[in-house]
C-alpha cells in the first residue's frame, strides 16, 4: 500500500520544463524584467521563496521569490484551471507564516511583509487571448456586495505566437515556447515519446534552449511525455 501511494505522489508532483528552466537565476531575473519592465542584472537580488516541501491537495508551488519589497508567485499551468487564486490563497498564507514571526503577531507593532503579485504562464490550448484575470471572489456562494477578501492571479498565454512583446524581451521564454509547439507538431501524428524525442532533437539543431536541452535532455523529454 505504501508503494503504491508513494508513486501516485511521484506522479502528482512531477516536475516540469518550465519550472526547471527558471529556477535558474537568470533565466527567471530575464523572465521578471520583460513581465514587469524592470532591467535588474543580478539575479542574486531575488531572494528564492519557493514552497518547495509545500503540498496542498496534490498541487506544488512552481516558483516564488521576493524583490525589492513584492513577493511574487509565478505558476505553469498546460490546462486551464479557473481555482488558481484559491491556490494561490494556500501558497501565499504558508509564504507569510515563513515570513513572520508568529509571537510578534500580538504586538502593538505593525508588521510590514512583502506586497504579493500572483501570476500564471499558461500554454494550454483551450484559451487563446493574450492574457486575462481571475479573482477569488469568483469562487464565492451567494457573493452579496463587495467581497471582504480578495485575490487577482494575471494569467499570461506564452503559446507561440502570443505577446510578442513580451516574448521579444524574454529569449528563454520565447525558445520554450517554441519548443513546447515544436512537440505540439510532431505529437499530431506520432506517439508521444517519439514526437517528445524529435522535439528535442530538433530544437538543439536549431539552437533552441539547445545548452538546457544538452544538458537535461533525458530528464526533459520524460518530464515532457508526462506533462503533455
Amino acid at each position: 500500500m505504501a508503494q503504491k501511494e508513494q508513486a501516485t505522489a511521484n506522479r502528482n508532483y512531477k516536475d516540469t520544463v518550465f519550472r526547471m528552466l527558471f529556477s535558474d537565476r537568470q533565466n527567471l531575473l530575464s523572465l521578471y524584467n520583460a513581465v514587469s519592465g524592470s532591467h535588474y542584472d543580478d539575479p542574486e537580488m531575488l531572494e528564492i521563496v519557493t514552497l518547495e516541501n509545500a503540498i496542498y491537495m496534490g498541487m506544488k508551488n512552481d516558483l516564488a521569490f521576493i524583490i525589492g519589497t513584492d513577493l511574487f508567485l509565478y505558476e505553469h499551468q498546460s490546462t486551464y484551471n479557473p481555482n488558481m487564486p484559491l491556490r494561490d490563497l494556500f501558497y501565499i498564507s504558508s509564504e507569510y507564516q515563513k515570513l513572520v514571526d508568529h509571537k510578534s503577531l500580538y504586538s502593538s507593532t505593525l508588521l510590514k511583509i512583502p506586497a504579493p503579485q500572483f501570476i500564471v504562464f499558461y500554454n494550454g490550448t483551450e484559451k487563446k487571448k493574450d492574457h486575462w484575470l481571475n479573482h477569488l471572489s469568483e469562487s464565492f456562494e451567494n457573493l452579496s456586495g463587495e467581497p471582504k477578501l480578495e485575490l487577482e492571479v494575471l494569467t499570461i498565454n506564452i503559446n507561440e505566437g502570443l505577446n510578442k512583446e513580451l516574448m521579444e524581451q524574454c529569449q528563454t521564454l520565447r525558445e520554450y515556447a517554441q519548443y513546447v509547439h515544436c512537440v505540439r507538431k510532431y505529437a499530431k501524428e506520432l506517439d508521444l515519446n517519439e514526437a517528445v524525442k524529435l522535439a528535442v532533437d530538433e530544437c538543439i539543431r536549431n539552437d533552441i534552449l539547445s545548452e538546457f536541452l544538452r544538458a537535461n535532455k533525458s530528464e526533459v523529454i520524460s518530464m515532457s511525455i508526462f506533462e503533455y
